[in-house]
């Protein structure tokens, strides 16, 4: 009896050691890491094809789930994850892009940058998106980048003089830059007053309705290159 209460003891110590440890690799992991683990889960049981079209960004490329129904005749893969800023974009270009190596990359991210902090200022989130463009022209000289200007989402209504400089400078950026696009998203989802059209957005005054992706669709079609 005692020895089996010993042994009994051990476990209970070694199971707290165990769930201890994973607690802690949980907290020092990277944002979003399992979202890139489960992406790299589902190309190992059905790889994606190259040469394709890649969507990279934040929720609003990850709520399309259905993107490939409004673009038929493109294969589409969408790789945009949680909240995720230009930064999170950096961290993860090698597991999110690389592998497919598109011929075309769609990037809709910056807006979660703006919302992240009244202090950041405009020239960062610009530098962030120069960065990653440096960086995917570096390793993917021939691919075409097409940039989706940030959205005049209603709950971060305060923050639009910022989202739109930041609008205005990377798309003057991209001018200069060859085998470029910037879908201006915008100004169609506003009002003749300029305030944004409600039935575009979800309760959340965030993330769109179908509606809203019905713009999306009509704006970035023409950018989409032939496959």
């Amino acid at each position: 009896m005692k020895r089996l209460t010993i042994i009994i003891v051990l476990f209970l110590v070694l199971l707290v050691i165990l769930i201890a440890g994973s607690d802690a690799n949980a907290q020092t992991r990277p944002p979003f890491y399992n979202d890139i683990q489960s992406f790299k889960k589902l190309d190992s049981i059905a790889p994606a094809p190259s040469g394709k079209i890649l969507f990279i960004g934040s929720s609003s490329f990850t709520y399309w789930k259905d993107v490939a129904d409004y673009f038929p005749g493109y294969t589409i893969i969408n790789r945009g994850f949680g909240g995720s800023t230009l930064e999170d974009l950096l961290r993860y270009q090698a597991d999110i892009i690389y592998p497919y190596k598109p011929r075309q990359i769609v990037i809709y991210c910056g807006e979660n940058d703006v919302a992240s902090s009244d202090s950041i200022r405009v020239e960062t989130v610009v530098n962030r998106f120069k960065q990653l463009f440096s960086d995917i022209r570096r390793r993917l000289p021939k691919t075409r980048i097409l940039f989706v200007s940030m959205k005049p989402s209603p709950s971060r209504w305060h923050m639009q003089d910022r989202m739109v400089a930041a609008n205005n400078a990377i798309r003057q950026f991209l001018l200069t830059e060859k085998r470029t696009g910037y879908v201006d998203i915008y100004a169609p989802m506003l009002k003749p007053d300029g305030r944004p059209y409600p039935e575009l957005f979800l309760s959340d005054s965030l993330h769109m309705t179908p509606k809203g992706y019905a713009v999306w669709k009509e704006k970035i079609g023409p950018y989409l290159i032939r496959q």
